[in-house]
């Protein structure tokens, strides 16, 4: 090789400042004069090895890859930043020296020309090692797409909160509407056939945001894990039959023809007979819902295996190939707009998934498409032991309290008034109070006139917990064992074992049902239900 161009002292400094990173430098003719020991120890190649040598000899891949046109541009004055995330690796590391599988190192690259007295006498290269760097923007990338990845979600999740409450508003607001008016009207309207009409729409109305709340707190029950399955050997066609009794005068209404058949002789399945009819009803319901006039319902249990299938097939508006993914998705409608033609909140066929999936089971959906009708089944493991158990009926035939006297209590005079109503229409003889001190003080005063205590939860100053736990100890012994009823607004698990826990013999739910609470009266006082059962 020819002499080396000469080098300035201050290039000679720098080239022994440039630290962990590699450096060769060429002549004109791209012969490497100087390789440092930093790319010795990257390539395995020896400075020995390198000096003397032409830049393409070294690495004939070069000019394959383009760089030869960067090393003419150098050696015309030019310079050249190669940056990692837009061109190859310059040079390729020993694999041997780093590992299998180790093929390049992520490097970036500055080839520009060495001048001397003004004059390109060969170039220079200089690498450095930027993997790490890689690594940390790569993991910073990452960290950035999963921060918006977070943050659609964030938004996706609160524009289906504000679609629910929208919905919510809605379908809270338009049976009230009908109640609100029907009442009006009602004080206007003084006709037999205008007060039957507003009590049935009233009715109607009020039962539809019954569903709308208790569908609501099914959803949370399951959600945090408290949904609890009264377990048991269940005739699943019976199931299938009582669901369908209560349908069918919708399906009339809207003349939509529904056909039930149940193969015969079929095994029992294990699990709660009040959540499968649930899940029927809601199935059922949702097929007349959406199917017009002069359509068609059908509704088939068989035996596949070792599984009950139940399908429900209807000729109605069918569901869009793309919503069929998202059809059992809480809170998911096909048609979510305010000008959709039927309410609801979108809980009905989740709730109908979480309740058969408790069960061992599994549900499905298939629609050709919309206008083309659609059909939901479910299939449930059969149950190893066979043995159905007759239901057992605590009160049968019609209910009299003819001779109970029964004390209701109840800070909200509304509700107090009803409640007085009610039992009254069942040949009670009802007195109310509208704190728990005064139920304290009737109960004092005279202790045998009360057979049963009927008492709200949540009432002001002492609530209907402190009461109870204050009668079991008085100091009369009639008194403190008088049979208690726990009416609360608060439906979950949870409330109605405090109740029990606290001291009453059984717990209604509001809005009360006349027929079940006068049924639980009327049980208490035959000894029926005894202290601390349901």
């Amino acid at each position: 090789m020819e002499n080396p161009p000469p080098l300035d002292a201050a290039l000679i400094q720098w080239l022994q400042d440039v630290g962990d990173r590699g450096l060769f430098i060429t002549d004109t003719s791209l012969v490497v004069f100087r390789w440092n020991q930093w790319l010795a120890a990257q390539t395995g190649r020896a400075e020995t090895d390198a000096i003397g040598r032409q830049l393409f000899d070294l690495y004939p891949t070069l000019p394959e890859r383009g760089f030869d046109h960067y090393y003419r541009e150098a050696l015309a004055g030019g310079v050249r930043i190669l940056s990692e995330r837009f061109h190859h690796h310059l040079l390729p590391i020993n694999r041997n020296l780093h590992g299998a599988g180790v093929t390049e190192m992520a490097q970036t690259a500055r080839i520009e020309p060495l001048w001397s007295r003004g004059v390109v006498v060969g170039t220079i290269t200089l690498i450095e090692d930027v993997t790490e760097r890689v690594v940390t923007e790569r993991e910073l990338r990452n960290q950035i797409a999963a921060s918006e990845q977070a943050r659609e979600l964030a938004e996706q999740a609160s524009r289906l909160k504000d679609d629910f409450l929208a919905t919510l508003s809605h379908e809270i607001r338009t049976p009230l509407n009908a109640v609100m008016g029907w009442a009006r009207i009602l004080r206007t309207e003084d006709s037999p056939r205008a007060r039957s009409r507003a009590l049935d729409i009233i009715e109607r109305n009020a039962l539809s945001q019954l569903r709308l709340v208790e569908d609501l707190l099914d959803m949370s029950r399951i959600l945090s894990g408290k949904l609890q399955l009264v377990a048991g050997q269940v005739d699943l066609g019976e199931v299938v039959r009582s669901a369908v009794e209560v349908v069918v005068p919708t399906a009339l209404a809207k003349r939509v023809t529904m056909t039930t058949t149940c193969e015969a002789d079929l095994p029992a399945v294990s699990g709660d007979a009040d959540r499968l009819q649930q899940v029927v009803w809601n199935l059922a319901s949702n097929a007349v819902k959406f199917t017009g006039a002069g359509g068609a319902v059908t509704i088939d249990l068989a035996r596949a295996d070792d599984h009950l299938r139940l399908t429900i097939r209807d000729t109605g508006e069918g569901i869009a190939l793309d919503f069929l993914p998202h059809v059992f998705d809480r809170f998911r409608q096909q048609d979510a707009s305010p000008s959709r033609r039927h309410g609801g909140l979108g809980l009905g066929l989740a709730l109908v998934r979480q309740i058969v999936e408790l069960h061992g089971g599994r549900v499905g959906a298939e629609s050709a498409g919309p206008g083309r009708g659609a059909t939901f089944w479910i299939t449930l493991p059969v149950s190893v032991d066979q043995k159905i158990d007759p239901p057992v009926a605590i009160e049968s035939g019609p209910v009299t309290l003819e001779g109970i006297s029964v004390l209701i209590v109840d800070d909200d005079d509304d509700a107090r008034e009803m409640m007085l109503a009610l039992l009254g229409h069942y040949g009670a003889h009802v007195r109310g109070v509208a704190s728990a001190e005064a139920a304290l003080a009737e109960l004092a005063k005279n202790p045998d006139d009360t057979d049963v205590l009927v008492s709200d939860v949540g009432m002001a100053d002492m609530d209907g917990y402190a009461l109870i736990r204050r009668i079991r100890s008085m100091p009369d012994e009639t008194a403190r064992m008088v049979p208690a009823i726990a009416v609360t607004a608060y439906a979950n698990t949870d409330d109605r074992v405090r109740a029990l826990v606290a001291g009453y013999q059984t717990h209604v739910s509001k809005p009360v049902d006349a027929g079940v609470l006068a049924t639980s009266i009327a049980n208490l006082v035959k000894g029926k239900i005894s202290p601390r059962s349901a």
